[in-house]
């Protein structure tokens, strides 16, 4: 892929709307391209920071009494948040304004989708053929250590062996254009990718699972870090995986 298809792709990608081969494909060329990485990161700065911004315009009483009036009554369904934001982006300045607040709200609500779409497609990319790991090992003394200097912090590595998910070795992945830590493990002959990055908050997140492209992800915090179970083994096993690796971490703190 050239830098000149990626730079078209890439707003397809932060927009979501790139299938799962299409999207691995630009984030192997973003993961090798510094050009085309920074740009990724410019523009998911700027969608965060559109986000953030106060752009909600209220709409004039006038002007939402009339919008009311013309909606359809009594039993049929409400037009959906597409739908509403299409019409105002053919609409008046002040309802240009008004679509403008609409998307800053949906980028947000969106946020965590991205990620999840961004850790999805890590796994896959991972599953090709050389790239499931940079070190490659069962010892968790020797995939730990491989982490440092690496990356900001150095995910927890758990032998799990005993309880069977087997560990098998671990790698630096890009997961929203930046680097993040992966450990690998498998159960039975499926593949489960555990992606860690710091966070800035401290507090306990109890772990939730859902489903993307076909993947369960399983996501939870604790000790200032953010984890992302995913794999394709069913929602239950990666529940059980998310519990005795807490539980063991917790162990080998308390240790």
């Amino acid at each position: 892929m050239t830098c000149d298809e990626a730079e078209t792709l890439i707003h397809a990608l932060i927009d979501g709307e790139l299938d799962a081969g299409h999207a691995r494909e630009v984030e192997a060329h973003v993961a090798e391209c510094s050009r085309c990485a920074a740009a990724l990161a410019a523009y998911r700065r700027m969608g965060q920071a559109i986000a953030s911004a106060d752009l909600r315009y209220a709409a004039p009483e006038n002007l939402r009494r009339r919008v009311e009036a013309s909606l359809p009554k009594g039993g049929t369904a409400a037009p959906s948040r597409r739908l509403v934001l299409g019409g105002f982006a053919m609409g008046s300045a002040f309802s240009a304004l008004a679509a403008t607040g609409l998307v800053a709200i949906m980028l947000r609500d969106d946020d965590q989708e991205r990620i999840i779409s961004d850790i999805v497609s890590a796994h896959l990319r991972s599953l090709q053929a050389g790239h499931l790991t940079d070190v490659l090992s069962t010892d968790q003394h020797t995939v730990k250590p491989w982490f440092n200097g690496r990356i900001d912090v150095a995910p927890p590595v758990i032998d799990l062996t005993a309880q069977g998910f087997t560990l098998i070795g671990g790698r630096l992945d890009y997961v929203d254009a930046r680097p993040i830590g992966a450990v690998v493990y498998k159960r039975r002959a499926h593949v489960i990718n555990l992606f860690v990055a710091q966070t800035s908050h401290m507090e306990h997140r109890a772990p939730r699972t859902e489903t993307f492209q076909g993947y369960n992800v399983r996501t939870w915090s604790d000790r200032g870090l953010n984890f992302w179970a995913v794999s394709d083994i069913g929602a239950d096993e990666l529940a059980e995986f998310s519990e005795k690796f807490e539980a063991a971490a917790q162990a080998n703190k308390e240790g």
